[in-house]
């Protein structure tokens, strides 16, 4: 029997069918660390250019060396019950966004200074603020000082997922990004000294950007060489990655 998809309890057979779509292409399909891109830029999403090419556009700048990256969401929901009925509902607030990234410490631009990459494409004159976050030079390459009112101007946050195969699966941009804790730590016998940052943000708004990720092998000879024959074209058109050609499920 050829492998199906279980899409509801009347199709459920769970030695036969995947559940939901086929994951025969998942190891080419899913996303992976290595095919994620974090990127620092201004504070909205509008206002951020993944190319750069327009005069005067607020660049996204790629950030390296991360080990780590949390991003949460969370929205205050408050139970509620009514005179008359044994039923509750639900009333709910604003959500709030919290993350935390972890980054290696090296030669070059460190954490607090490139992920205030868009205050020095603005040409900030930081060294002049009242509190420094520099010894003396606005281009050095070391920030510090959290105190410092740099640290009160948003940023943002892009995040892109891209498969093996180079498809986008999807990206977020972090807005009005603001740092509320700054860490560094070592100790004798580390082989690394890596810095740590906790922020908060406005919201989470989706984003793409319209570069070009390289020419590749296309996703659909790749499932060719699975023997997808039959895609489903409403969900292959909502959702290239999900619903990567499945073949039609067994009449059940």
């Amino acid at each position: 029997m050829p492998i199906g998809i279980t899409r509801g309890l009347n199709s459920w057979r769970f030695q036969d069918h995947y559940v939901e779509r086929v994951m025969d292409n998942a190891a080419y399909s899913s996303a992976h660390p290595d095919d994620t891109l974090v990127l620092a830029g201004p504070a909205r999403a509008e206002g951020a250019d993944a190319a750069g090419a327009a005069p005067g556009a607020n660049t996204l700048l790629a950030i390296g060396m991360l080990q780590s990256i949390q991003i949460s969401q969370q929205k205050s929901t408050q139970p509620v019950m009514a005179i008359g009925s044994g039923r509750s509902f639900f009333v709910s607030g604003k959500a709030q966004g919290r993350g935390s990234i972890q980054r290696l410490f090296v030669n070059g631009r460190n954490l607090l200074r490139v992920l205030y990459h868009n205050a020095r494409t603005n040409n900030l004159p930081v060294n002049l603020l009242d509190d420094k976050p520099v010894v003396s030079d606005a281009n050095e390459q070391f920030y510090i000082n959290l105190d410092s009112e740099l640290y009160l101007v948003p940023f943002g946050l892009a995040s892109l997922f891209r498969s093996k195969a180079h498809d986008n699966i999807g990206g977020f941009y972090a807005e009005l990004t603001m740092i509320g804790s700054y860490s560094i730590g070592f100790q004798a016998g580390m082989n690394m000294v890596a810095e740590s940052v906790d922020f908060m943000f406005d919201r989470l708004k989706p984003y793409t950007a319209n570069d070009v990720a390289g020419p590749g092998v296309p996703v659909d000879t790749l499932d060719a060489v699975l023997g997808f024959k039959n895609p489903l074209a409403g969900e292959l058109k909502d959702n290239k990655i999900s619903a990567a050609a499945e073949p039609s499920a067994p009449t059940p």
